[in-house]
């Protein structure tokens, strides 16, 4: 694995650290108010938009594009419905509310980082470089 690699993931954990705890704190606060899949989805969404600015300008080191930002969502509508199977069967399974994103996190992550990484490192022929 080259030095470039290994900084691409130091980078995406940073950002992956960051924008899981503004989606695992907005999930703790309205879980009290409202359904934990409405408060769940709230927080994805908001994580969402600043994930999408950090991973572009910070974990891959480009600038954000319209067709960046669709490959970027339809990979995260992928991820997304892979987190809410995964927080209702946890939940499904008695884990407690507040710890049931936990596991989540832990299954979801890799496989998102596989996809977003696709997404800003594939390069058609016309794509930017």
């Amino acid at each position: 694995m080259s030095k470039d690699n290994i900084l691409e993931i130091v980078r995406f954990s940073v950002v992956g650290v960051v924008v899981t705890g503004v989606h695992y704190g907005v999930y703790l606060l309205l879980q009290y108010v409202i359904n934990v899949n409405i408060a769940y989805t709230f927080g994805y969404v908001v994580a969402f938009f600043i994930n999408f600015y950090l991973t572009s300008f910070y974990t891959f080191r480009k600038k954000p594009s319209w067709k960046k930002g669709i490959g970027f969502g339809g990979a995260h509508l992928f991820n997304y419905l892979l987190h809410m199977l995964l927080l209702n069967i946890f939940l499904k399974m008695n884990v407690p509310n507040a710890l049931a994103p936990v596991p989540v996190y832990a299954i979801a992550i890799p496989i998102n980082f596989l996809m977003v990484r696709f997404v800003f490192k594939f390069k058609l022929k016309k794509d930017e470089k």
